[in-house]
């Protein structure tokens, strides 16, 4: 279970952020929906401790993450989050599966990786270079890398964002498939995948843009 509260993030001197208060549970898929700059993305990495709230709670398991050191954060991001980026952040001229296998260096266990990528149609991929595969492909590395982890959450920006329709619509029901019994929350621009999810967030509504007077 994810609870949180009186989120906000202040951005500069005058802008900030203010979120409605969310709780989402375990084991359910949640797709975030809404217009470019709506504060989608400001979300997520404000959940998975990328970035820190001006105020507010983010409780996890019981543990305020929001109130959590730096150190805290990352150590519970690299053991609880897999974290599915829009622009796959992979390394080009490795493979796949040098890809997945850089996750040791945070000690992460990887010999789930082939399962994992049956399940996605790519173990055949696994020792090809990422430079040489699809945009379809790519996003299911990115997927694969991110689930390899054993994450209890699963937080997706985007995740179709740079693959047509169809392909994109594939790529994530194969990623809800895979996060099953996990806790998936992912944004999204395109309302037609949004009957793919357990519930709908429009963050159009949730999301409320505010100017500040600046500090004295």
């Amino acid at each position: 279970m994810i609870k949180v509260s009186g989120l906000s993030k202040r951005f500069d001197e005058y802008t900030r952020i203010s979120y409605d208060d969310l709780c989402f549970e375990t084991g359910k898929s949640y797709v975030m929906l809404g217009a470019s700059g709506c504060g989608k993305s400001t979300y997520l990495n404000l959940l998975a401790g990328v970035l820190t709230p001006e105020s507010g709670s983010i409780e996890i398991g019981g543990r305020d993450m929001a109130k959590a050191g730096m150190k805290e954060k990352d150590a519970f991001r690299v053991s609880f989050i897999g974290y599915i980026f829009q622009d796959f952040r992979l390394l080009e001229d490795m493979s796949v599966q040098d890809n997945i296998d850089i996750l040791r260096l945070e000690g992460v266990d990887v010999s789930a990786a082939p399962e994992i990528l049956r399940t996605l149609g790519i173990l055949s991929k696994r020792y090809r270079k990422v430079n040489r595969l699809s945009g379809g492909e790519k996003q299911r590395v990115a997927i694969a890398r991110a689930l390899v982890k054993q994450p209890s959450i699963i937080l997706a920006d985007e995740p179709t964002g740079n693959l047509n329709y169809a392909i994109g619509r594939k790529v994530m029901e194969e990623l809800i498939s895979a996060a099953r019994g996990k806790t998936l929350i992912c944004v999204t621009h395109d309302d037609r995948l949004c009957d793919l999810f357990d519930y709908v967030i429009d963050m159009n509504q949730v999301a409320h843009g505010s100017e500040v007077e600046a500090d004295a």
